[in-house]
């Protein structure tokens, strides 16, 4: 195994002694022994990463960069579409824009002319309603993994891990006691007035009610990379863009959760999500990783892909993006899959 580790740890140590930064998590050949679904589903999410120029939370809950956000008439970082067409293809080509269509905006998304009019009523939409579940969803579409509950609402699929039975692509996990692996989904709730954590979770997914919980989740890409005892999430729509999150582990792999923000300061909203007493003089309460962090959903070993990954990672940036010029031609995400989910969320927040 000590031969295996060999490749990662040139990589890392790299530039030791010198200036130069150690290698992005993104950037290291797949781990030895990772699943076919696994590699594709971390290619996925970091090649996203990698367009939006690399945002960042650090391990200490602070933003460190933060580069193009949803909206923006800005390149990404290959110059071939702007920021907010690009969230308009994770909706798309996911499947998921088809349930939100009695929802404001969501219909000139479906069909962009080019005029001013429905360019500015998708946009308002893309500001309007979170679109964190509908690029886990697009993640899974492009990584081609097998059984996964596309949806416009993250609650939906971790219903579905722990309802499965052993059939689907992820099983229902604790954070607390499980070791996070590439392809595994981290899960937090939301806009709730106290943090339920696993067991309340657990027990509520058990019940007969209804449950339009406000959640959100992010992909594991890397942990533990060279014993740096650093976990490596990448979610959409968090401070609206596809942002990195680093979070520590313990010795053995785990998860080190921070304690969850009192309810009565916490925003109900995943691009905000610290105390709204966070001030200069109160950094301790200025943390994004502090959430009610309720359920890891573990990739299972035999989770199935049945299409091919992208051939090879999109260049990292070279340059600082630049606005897109007056009267630039559109390029106009393609047609939405016909397999669309049927839940509808509402409105807000899914």
């Amino acid at each position: 195994m000590a031969a295996k580790a060999w490749p990662w740890m040139c990589l890392l140590l790299a530039g030791v002694g010198s200036h130069a930064a150690a290698a992005e998590v993104c950037d290291l050949p797949a781990r030895y022994g990772q699943s076919a679904a696994a590699t594709a589903i971390v290619r996925s999410a970091c090649n996203e990463h990698r367009l939006w120029m690399r945002p960042f939370i650090d391990a200490k809950g602070r933003v460190a960069s933060l580069s193009i956000t949803e909206a923006e008439r800005s390149y990404l970082a290959d110059h071939g579409v702007v920021a907010w067409q690009r969230v308009v293809g994770y909706w798309r080509d996911s499947g998921t824009l088809g349930p939100m269509g009695t929802i404001d905006g969501a219909r000139s998304c479906m069909a962009l002319d080019g005029t001013r009019y429905t360019e500015s009523d998708c946009r308002a939409f893309l500001v309007d309603n979170p679109w964190s579940a509908a690029f886990i969803s697009w993640v899974m579409t492009q990584a081609g993994l097998s059984g996964f509950n596309r949806s416009p609402r993250h609650i939906d699929y971790i219903r579905a891990a722990y309802h499965d039975g052993g059939s689907g692509p992820y099983q229902f996990t604790d954070p607390a006691t499980e070791k996070p692996e590439p392809g595994d989904l981290l899960c937090m709730l939301r806009g709730r007035d106290a943090a339920l954590g696993y067991a309340g979770l657990r027990a509520a997914l058990g019940g007969a009610g209804a449950m339009a919980w406000q959640s959100h989740c992010d992909v594991v890409v890397a942990a533990n990379v060279g014993g740096d005892r650093t976990l490596y999430l990448i979610g959409g729509n968090v401070l609206n863009t596809v942002m990195m999150r680093k979070m520590p582990l313990d010795r053995a792999g785990r998860l080190e959760l921070p304690p969850p923000q009192a309810s009565t300061q916490q925003q109900d909203d995943e691009n905000l999500g610290v105390s709204r007493d966070c001030t200069p003089a109160r950094e301790e309460l200025c943390d994004f990783n502090r959430r009610d962090w309720a359920t890891l959903l573990k990739l299972r070993p035999n989770a199935i892909v049945t299409a091919p990954a992208s051939a090879a990672p999109l260049p990292a940036p070279t340059s600082q993006p630049q606005a897109m010029p007056p009267g630039f031609p559109r390029v106009v995400p393609p047609r939405p899959a016909q397999n669309t989910p049927a839940a509808e969320p509402t409105k807000k927040n899914p």
